[in-house]
């Protein structure tokens, strides 16, 4: 029986290029209970793009929209466009550390402009009635003090009206190092996030970066309201099978991961029909198998034939052959 926990209890992290709608797709057959987040998607594409950025699927919720973008009138016609569109959260992207974003005057640089955010954040809320969000690191450059922390999430809280952060326990550097770089060169401090939620214990708090596992998530929650998990639930999506048991309470039995795979393939001849090809949807699913005998092949299979001309269901039925006879009757 599900204890009605909120969803941002465990979330996978916005993650560019990795968390499109397909992606969603995919780990919600593993999770019913997990909050998804989009990537970020800016205010400038969401306005004037050509394509359909606020695409999405139903069955993916509970889904969160990533907005990047520092307008505050902007950001505000998006989110009502967003929750026009039924999203369950608007998220502000103040953690991206990327040349490109800060050229954009949005990501981790509008920590230097809390007052900005703050309006930011106000202006949205003033539109829309489903949670506005504010994802963020623990400094940037040399202004990495506790004090400024602190003063960052006072600002943005109180004249914002934020109740809600993510916290990604580390710092960003502006310039020197890649993004890729910065999610892994400066070192995690979670402790200070769990002093953040001590000294601000009115405010819902999620931490993130560095989380490899639910064990390590369960002793997150001792400190936190939330876990966000990136790059791990990305390439390891397997550990989100046992997310609403671990975490949420379900007594949702085991999670086959063969069986998940054929869960997909309703939504997967719909989407090749329309002219996706396969591989842009199982480059999501390559890490399902991961410890288990056969996933190297699996994996290789995939990569090797799934965007061939014609590549469809039976190519994954090819692959599956690979592996599925290795599975554990129990993930």
């Amino acid at each position: 029986m599900t204890q009605n926990l909120p969803a941002h209890r465990f979330s996978v992290a916005p993650m560019l290029d990795w968390t499109d709608r397909h992606c969603r797709y995919f780990h919600r057959q593993l999770s019913r209970q997990a909050l998804l987040y989009t990537e970020m998607v800016t205010t400038g594409a969401i306005i004037h793009g050509k394509g359909d950025y606020l695409a999405w699927n139903q069955q993916e919720q509970p889904v969160a929209l990533q907005l990047g973008g520092s307008d505050p009138l902007a950001l505000a016609q998006c989110a009502e466009l967003a929750q026009a569109r039924g999203y369950n959260e608007i998220n502000l992207n103040v953690g991206c550390p990327s040349d490109r974003v800060q050229n954009g005057r949005f990501g981790a640089c509008l920590m230097g402009e809390a007052a900005l955010v703050a309006d930011a954040v106000k202006a949205m809320r003033d539109r829309v009635s489903i949670p506005v969000t504010v994802k963020t690191r623990i400094g940037i450059d040399e202004q990495d003090s506790y004090e400024f922390l602190c003063d960052f999430i006072r600002q943005v809280s109180e004249q914002g009206g934020c109740d809600m952060f993510i916290i990604h326990a580390r710092k960003a550097w502006l310039s020197g190092l890649s993004p890729k770089e910065n999610r892994e060169i400066p070192p995690l401090d979670y402790e200070r996030v769990y002093q953040l939620k001590r000294d601000f214990p009115h405010l819902t708090l999620s931490i993130n970066g560095g989380i490899k596992s639910l064990a390590e998530a369960k002793a997150h929650l001792q400190h936190v309201d939330g876990v966000m998990v990136g790059r791990e639930a990305y390439q390891n999506p397997g550990m989100l099978a046992e997310v609403d048991r671990e975490l949420f309470g379900c007594d949702r039995p085991a999670v086959d991961p063969v069986a998940v795979v054929r869960s997909m393939y309703p939504y997967i001849e719909r989407e090749l029909a329309q002219g996706t090809y396969l591989g842009h949807i199982t480059r999501h699913m390559l890490g399902l198998f991961q410890g288990i005998p056969g996933a190297r092949q699996w994996r290789r299979y995939l990569s090797e034939n799934a965007h061939k001309p014609g590549a469809n269901v039976e190519t994954l039925e090819a692959a599956l052959a690979l592996v599925a006879d290795k599975v554990p009757t129990a993930v």
